[in-house]
C-alpha cells in the first residue's frame, strides 16, 4: 500500500526527470522526486545563508526524496566569485582536504501519507573544512554517479573584517514616494584597499537572484568610509508584501485556506481566491520576505512529521497575452517551470495551479514571465508600493589586482 501511495504522488509530480546543472549556479532541484530544499540557519530562521569564517556558525542544507528507500548520496563544494561564476581557485585553496563527503544524516518520515526520506547536511563540518571566504555552491549527487547533480544550494562564507552600514529610502533618483526604493551604503575601507578598484558590492532583494545588482565604483570616499549613493543601480522596484498561507494542520483550514479535503493518497488544500493588487492601496503585513517554514501542529520534528499537501491556487486575473504566470517564493527556489505554472481557464476567466507542498507557513506571490524576455515580473499583478518592507542583502567583496577569486570581507542586511 505504501508503494502505491508513493507511486500516485509521483504521478502528481510527473515522471522522474534528471536535469543537467551545467553552467547553472542558482539554487535548484534537478530531479522531480527531490523536494523541499532549504538552506537555513538553525539558530535564527530569518538569517541569510552566510557563515563567518573560522566561527561556530552553521547552516543546514535540508531536503526530502519521495519514497521509502534511503539513497547513498555525496556532495562537493564549488567556490564562486561575486557574480556566482566559479572562481579560479584550486580545490585545495578553499577546502582543507578532499572536496567530497557522504550525506550521513538522514531519517524516514513518520505518520505521513506521502512517504519520504529527509536528508540534512551541516555546513561547515569536519569532512569539508572551508578555509577561504566567498560565495559557495554545494552540489549533491548519487554516490555511484558524480555527474548526476540532483540538487545544488548557494551559501556564503564571510571574513567579517569590514563594516557595512546603509539604509533604504523611498526618496529615490527616480522619484519620491512612487514605485521605487533606493539603497545607500557606507563601507569601511582599510588603507591597503583601493576603494575605486578593489571593491565589488552586490545587493539582492528578498533572496531573489534576478534582482541582484553589482556596483564597483563609489560616489566618493570620506576618510575611511567608501560611500555608494545616488547610483541608479541601487534603485529597486518596491514590489508588495508577500501573500501568506498556512497548512500547519492538514485536516483543518489554516490561514488563507478556504477548504481542505483528503483526495485518496494525500490531503488537498484550496486557498482563498487571490486577486490583482497592482491598483489597490498598500496594506502593511509582517511577512517573512518570501521565506517558508516547515511546521506540523502535532509533530515534535516537523522535518519528519510534516506531510505533503497538494495546494490549489486561484488567481482572478485577465489572461495576459505573450506571457505566463507562476507562483513564486523561496519554496519554489525562484525557478519557473511546469510545477508552479498557472493555467488560464476560459470557462471561469481565472488562473489555476496546483503544487504539492510540505506542511508549514509560506510566503508567495504571483509573477508574470513574458515570453520575449523570460524575466519574472511581480509588478503587473502585485504592484509596486514604496511602503513595502523589503529585505536587502548586501555583500562586500575584495578583488585585488592579479587575484584569482573574490573574497567576501563584509555583509549586512537592510
Amino acid at each position: 500500500m505504501k508503494k502505491i501511495i508513493g507511486f500516485l504522488f509521483l504521478i502528481i509530480l510527473g515522471a522522474i526527470t534528471v536535469y543537467s546543472a551545467e553552467n547553472d549556479t542558482r539554487t535548484g532541484i534537478f530531479r522531480d522526486d527531490v523536494k523541499t530544499l532549504q538552506v537555513k540557519n538553525p539558530d535564527f530562521f530569518m538569517a541569510p545563508p552566510i557563515v563567518r569564517l573560522g566561527s561556530q556558525d552553521r547552516l543546514f542544507i535540508n531536503f526530502d526524496i519521495i519514497g521509502e528507500e534511503h539513497e547513498y548520496l555525496r556532495y562537493k563544494l564549488i567556490h564562486c566569485n561575486a557574480d556566482w561564476k566559479p572562481s579560479r581557485l584550486m580545490e585545495s585553496e578553499y577546502i582543507a582536504g578532499f572536496n567530497e563527503a557522504e550525506v550521513t544524516d538522514y531519517a524516514y518520515s513518520s505518520n505521513t501519507y506521502i512517504h519520504y526520506v529527509n536528508y540534512n547536511i551541516e555546513i561547515p563540518n569536519a569532512d569539508l573544512p572551508v578555509i577561504s571566504s566567498g560565495n559557495y555552491l554545494l552540489q549533491v549527487y548519487p554516490e555511484n554517479d558524480p555527474d548526476e547533480i540532483i540538487l545544488q544550494a548557494r551559501f556564503a562564507v564571510t571574513e567579517n573584517s569590514t563594516g557595512v552600514a546603509g539604509g533604504k529610502t523611498s526618496r529615490t533618483d527616480k522619484g519620491f514616494n512612487t514605485e521605487y526604493q533606493q539603497i545607500n551604503l557606507a563601507v569601511d575601507a582599510s588603507s591597503n584597499i583601493n576603494p575605486y578598484q578593489d571593491l565589488i558590492i552586490t545587493v539582492e532583494q528578498n533572496n531573489r537572484p534576478e534582482t541582484m545588482r553589482t556596483i564597483s565604483h563609489p560616489m566618493r570616499v570620506e576618510g575611511g568610509k567608501v560611500i555608494f549613493d545616488h547610483d541608479m543601480n541601487l534603485v529597486f522596484e518596491a514590489g508588495n508584501e508577500y501573500r501568506r498561507f498556512e497548512t500547519v494542520r492538514a485536516d483543518y483550514p489554516g490561514m488563507h485556506v478556504d477548504s481542505v479535503k483528503f483526495g485518496g493518497s494525500n490531503w488537498h488544500a484550496w486557498l482563498a481566491e487571490d486577486g490583482m493588487r497592482d491598483e489597490r492601496e498598500y496594506i502593511y503585513d509582517r511577512t517573512q520576505h518570501g521565506r517558508f517554514k516547515i511546521d506540523e501542529y502535532n509533530s515534535t520534528d516537523p522535518d519528519l512529521g510534516a506531510d505533503y499537501v497538494t495546494v490549489h491556487f486561484t488567481l482572478d486575473a485577465p489572461q495576459i497575452a505573450g506571457a505566463d504566470i507562476y507562483v513564486d517564493g523561496d519554496f519554489i527556489l525562484n525557478r519557473y517551470n511546469r510545477i508552479n505554472k498557472m493555467t488560464y481557464d476560459f470557462n471561469d476567466g481565472k488562473y489555476h495551479g496546483s503544487i504539492p507542498i510540505k506542511q508549514g507557513s509560506y510566503n508567495y506571490q504571483y509573477v508574470v514571465v513574458p515570453h520575449s524576455t523570460g524575466i519574472p515580473e511581480p509588478a503587473p499583478i502585485e504592484g509596486n508600493k514604496y511602503e513595502t518592507s523589503n529585505e536587502y542583502l548586501v555583500k562586500v567583496f575584495l578583488r585585488t589586482p592579479g587575484s584569482r577569486a573574490d573574497r567576501l570581507i563584509g555583509m549586512t542586511v537592510l
